[in-house]
């Protein structure tokens, strides 16, 4: 093999080698991108009504893996699913939802003590949380529904027994497909259903 030959090789890996770092380089770029974080607001239940000295814990709710994400899901129909790109909740939704929750039966002042089920005092009631859907559903080129569904049960802690179980759903149309709005959208929607679920939780505790 003549050193000519040799030459153009080196030449030629040292050149892939390049390109490669390139690639790397720009996806490390891609990654330290800022991506916008959204928060939700809780929102309590009714300040009158039953009082009870008891304590609740909310397990962290169970979700499929595409919803326990920090990411903002999209389904563009019924067998596809994507995200909202440039854009994510504050932390993964059910933790996300779970803290919600507790902060909104919380500020009803009606309820001995609510908290998360990972610690605290041995409960009463443990609350469980199903999330069957927090998503954008696309229903045309312009139309995109904000659809929220959850189901929570109540379990006596002593026996294990359910006591009820309800599932509160709703969906509202967003007015466009910027995530600012997409947020505003679903934050209408809880500041319906937490108050609701408030009630009914401290109401079964």
């Amino acid at each position: 093999m003549t050193t000519s030959l040799l030459n153009r090789r080196t030449m030629l890996l040292g050149a892939t080698s390049t390109l490669g770092g390139c690639s790397a380089v720009s996806a490390l770029n891609s990654a330290a991108e800022p991506v916008n974080t959204y928060d939700l607001t809780a929102v309590s239940g009714s300040l009158d009504g039953r009082r009870t000295s008891r304590t609740l814990l909310v397990v962290r709710p169970d979700a499929s893996a595409v919803i326990a994400t920090d990411r903002i899901m999209v389904k563009p129909d019924a067998q596809s699913v994507t995200y909202l790109p440039d854009a994510r909740w504050s932390d993964e939704l059910p933790a996300l939802f779970q803290s919600l929750l507790i902060r909104s039966i919380s500020g009803t002042g009606r309820i001995g003590y609510v908290g998360r089920s990972e610690s605290g005092p041995v409960p009463d009631t443990v609350l469980l949380v199903r999330l069957d859907a927090f998503n954008i559903e696309v229903m045309s080129d312009t139309a995109f529904d904000a659809v929220i569904d959850i189901a929570l049960t109540a379990l006596n802690d002593r026996d294990q027994t359910v006591r009820t179980t309800r599932s509160f759903a709703r969906r509202m149309r967003a007015p466009d497909n910027q995530p600012v709005v997409i947020v505003a959208t679903f934050q209408e929607l809880l500041d319906d259903l937490l108050p609701d679920m408030s009630n009914w939780a401290v109401q079964n505790a």
